[in-house]
């Protein structure tokens, strides 16, 4: 299926890198000269990668977006000696972008909104920061509760079973196909095979199911309600009308916990902005970023 934002993402000039960071290496993608203005970094969701957010990225020519695979996932080592918990990933972020891009805008989608909030909670220095379909709700109470439930069986399931048959479970690819139509909100049947075709090819990049677990418990034991009132930096929430994960009406409340934040409604979409809606998610952060 070709990528419908493929002739503008080829306009924007991108390279790959690598940081030593808590002893492993961060894969990390630049896009955009290293001159601009203004830079943003940009962390992916739960099982994603970077070429996540390619789509968003592709609609903000002019600013520097540096984006890294997370530890685990995509070409990024897993941690060493640490378990993937927040507090793990939070650090990490912290390191990352101190190393490469100190005091860059941060900007986190869906588990990266989680990760993002914890480290500017804890101290990351940035002037703003940016959560698209933020988790402003535990994960278990949202409108398709009972899906996140059934996929806490699914990710047990798949670290308790024999190596072989539990890998095999989590890449499944019909099951894969299954997460990726609940999520999928658009009625064009070209992007909705795009978005498909997306997640057939990214969404089993992670290292093994004792990663993808440990990152599971995580992004549903945690949402950005806990961090809100500790970050003092303007924050910008873009939120979806159709989120699954977390509905409007939570969005709505955790805006009201920033000391100071604006939240932007995209209408018709779910908690695939990134794919579905990337132009208004880009024109939100360009105002925004200034």
């Amino acid at each position: 299926m070709p990528n419908p934002y493929a002739e503008r993402l080829a306009q924007i000039p991108v390279v790959r890198r690598e940081a030593g960071v808590l002893g492993g290496t961060t894969a990390y993608w630049v896009y955009g000269d290293d001159d601009a203005e203004t830079t943003i970094v940009a962390v992916h969701g739960f099982r994603g990668e970077h070429h996540g957010l390619d789509p968003v990225v592709a609609h903000l020519p002019g600013i520097r977006v540096i984006s890294p695979d997370l530890p685990g996932f995509g070409e990024s080592a897993p941690f060493v000696g640490r378990p993937h918990d927040l507090d793990t990933y939070a650090g990490w972020l912290r390191a990352f972008v101190e190393e490469v891009a100190p005091d860059a805008v941060v900007l986190g989608h869906s588990f990266g909104s989680i990760v993002a909030s914890a480290a500017v909670a804890g101290g990351l220095s940035t002037p703003k920061l940016i959560l698209v379909n933020p988790i402003g709700a535990p994960a278990l109470e949202g409108p398709r509760g009972i899906l996140t439930r059934l996929a806490v069986f699914y990710y047990l399931a798949g670290a308790k079973l024999p190596r072989a048959l539990g890998d095999g479970l989590l890449r499944n690819g019909l099951i894969v196909r299954v997460m990726s139509n609940a999520m999928a909100k658009t009625r064009d049947p070209d992007l909705r095979r795009f978005v498909h075709e997306q997640h057939d090819e990214y969404f089993s990049r992670f290292a093994d199911r004792d990663v993808l677990h440990e990152a599971f418990v995580t992004s549903v034991s945690h949402d950005v309600r806990a961090f809100a009132p500790r970050i003092a930096q303007p924050t910008l929430l873009i939120a979806a009308e159709k989120d699954d994960i977390t509905p409007i009406e939570a969005e709505r409340h955790l805006a009201t916990l920033f000391p100071d934040a604006r939240l932007i409604e995209i209408p018709e979409v779910g908690h695939l902005i990134h794919y579905e809606t990337p132009e208004a998610a880009a024109s939100a952060i360009r105002e925004f970023a200034g």
